[in-house]
């Protein structure tokens, strides 16, 4: 189990405020993570090759090759709104 203590001190690390309630709670959702991290280290896996995905996945996008640059106004074509050759958006205040 995680001490309400060490959820405080990496909640304040993390600049997260958390209430009581939550670190309550946290505590013990941390402490069943470790716990489940410990039953994982007890087993022998000497034997298993590393793995990043346990799916035989290949990558399925297209090559990446050059091709022509797309002429600026043909770029903006679509864009419903233009400023001096550049993409106009609404102001964000």
């Amino acid at each position: 189990m995680i001490s309400e203590e060490q959820v405080r001190n990496v909640a304040n690390l993390a600049r997260l405020g958390l209430t009581d309630a939550e670190v309550e709670k946290m505590s013990g959702q941390l402490g069943a993570i470790l716990d489940s991290i410990e039953q994982i280290q007890e087993l022998d896996l000497a034997n298993v090759p590393p793995t990043s995905n346990p799916l035989n996945l290949t990558n399925v996008v297209r090559p990446d090759e050059p091709h022509r640059e797309l002429p600026r106004e043909e770029a903006l074509r679509p864009a419903p709104d233009d400023a001096d050759g550049l993409f106009g958006v609404p102001r964000i205040d």
